[in-house]
């Protein structure tokens, strides 16, 4: 065998050791841990337009899910922009709390993500009830967010990534620790 023979073939082999190396140290992108909320168009607390406000698209196409989450009688406007929701039926649904004052604006409150919501029993300030978000992602895994009312508005307060066991249950990990 000639000298130029080896090192053709020294330096192929180098690079077939090379990509080996490469394919076993690549994996796939990995699912995110949370879910990024589009910046809405008001801060919590302030006034809003229900039909307008909030993450919201040019030319909404708005469905309500009210709810009493504060134990008042009076539900909570909580509104969908059916324009902004993704194929798996993710959305993100604004919160506005309403003035006893029949004068006084809508407050937004902010936005959950996710394809469905939950009420929970636990409760943060002025009395409204924590909700938990299920964000559907792919390879039959969810995120499951829930959010507490601090300071005049919901704040993502846990993050659940959750995938179906082949019986059916959640097998979950808590994504902060």
């Amino acid at each position: 065998m000639s000298s130029n023979g080896l090192r053709a073939s020294g330096f192929g082999l180098r690079h077939a050791l090379v990509l080996v190396f490469v394919a076993a140290c690549t994996r796939g992108k990995p699912a995110p841990t949370t879910v990024r909320v589009p910046m809405a168009s008001v801060q919590p607390g302030t006034c809003a337009e229900p039909e307008r406000d909030g993450v919201m698209s040019e030319r909404p196409r708005v469905d309500h899910a009210d709810r009493d989450l504060d134990g008042d009688g009076q539900p909570e406007l909580i509104v969908v922009d059916r324009e902004k929701c993704s194929e798996d039926g993710n959305c993100y649904w604004n919160v506005f709390r309403r003035s006893r004052d029949p004068g006084e604006c809508a407050r937004y409150a902010g936005t959950f993500a996710g394809s469905a919501l939950e009420t929970l029993a636990t409760r943060g300030e002025d009395n409204m009830s924590d909700v938990r978000a299920f964000w559907k992602q792919t390879g039959n895994r969810m995120l499951l967010q829930s959010y507490r009312f601090v300071r005049d508005g919901y704040r993502i307060e846990d993050v659940l990534q959750c995938k179906r066991a082949p019986d059916d249950r959640l097998d979950c990990a808590d994504t902060n620790r």
